[in-house]
């Protein structure tokens, strides 16, 4: 069963820097894919949201500030997540043989898409995740394979 989008649908909420927000982040994005109906490769989209906040509340969000997560869901079945905080810099993904810090190697491995914007201040991490069909997004079972996907520039 399929149902046609007519126009954007998102959640979006605020979290302040502490480790509980990832847990937080994750049940609202579970929620929001409950919803939707969007159940097929939902521990995917909700892995991909947990190294996204994490990353976020490591390595991005100053003292006293937090993260804003975004989750989308876009005509022509495009789910989009997006994390963004204030901090600088951009983020690095890790080599193979580096100890730690393998998260965004496990959203580039998971999702179709990944990639890093610039916002002021800070940036926006987002990912996403496409239905082949390209016209109404899934119930179970209507998802393709993933391609490899890698690092996009910008907020395609």
């Amino acid at each position: 069963m399929t149902t046609a989008l007519t126009q954007n649908e998102f959640r979006e909420r605020f979290y302040p820097r502490r480790r509980q927000s990832v847990p937080e982040a994750r049940e609202f994005a579970e929620v929001a894919l409950s919803d939707w109906g969007f159940a097929h490769r939902r521990d995917d989209v909700l892995l991909c949201v947990s190294e996204l906040a994490t990353n976020a509340l490591v390595h991005g969000v100053p003292p006293g500030r937090g993260f804003l997560l975004r989750a989308e869901l876009r005509e022509g079945a495009v789910l989009r997540v997006e994390v963004q905080d204030s901090g600088g810099g951009v983020p690095r993904v890790a080599d193979l043989a580096d100890d730690g810090g393998r998260g965004l190697l496990l959203v580039g491995a998971t999702a179709d898409r990944w990639g890093v914007g610039e916002r002021d201040p800070g940036k926006v991490v987002w990912c996403e995740f496409v239905c082949p069909d390209g016209g109404s997004y899934p119930g179970p079972d209507r998802w393709g394979p993933r391609p490899h996907a890698g690092p996009d520039r910008g907020m395609a």
